[in-house]
């Protein structure tokens, strides 16, 4: 059994995902198998906010270098883009980051 705390990894906070804020947008790294239904939900139940839209990416693992020979991968994760509704209210762990 996943709690809420499970599928809902941590917020993403980028310059890409504080513009969005306005609109409102918050984005989220979430567990890779999570499914856009279990994300509302966990959303919903953490924060108290109404979620109109979930939409959710594969990020490939990118596979760098240190050094000349050691190369390796990253890790792949799964970021979730949650939109709330125009009635709800706002995530207060976002509000002094912009």
């Amino acid at each position: 059994m996943k709690t809420s705390y499970d599928i809902i990894l941590r917020p993403l906070i980028t310059e890409q995902s504080m513009e969005a804020l306005d609109l409102p947008k918050y984005a989220f790294e979430v567990a890779p198998s999570a499914n856009k239904i279990e994300i509302r939900k966990a959303v919903e139940e953490i924060f108290g906010v109404t979620v109109r839209k979930v939409t959710t990416l594969n990020m490939k693992g990118k596979v760098k270098r240190s050094g000349r020979y050691p190369e390796g991968p990253r890790k792949a994760w799964k970021k979730a883009v949650v939109r709330l509704a125009p009635e709800s209210k706002t995530i207060e762990l976002f509000e002094g980051m912009v």
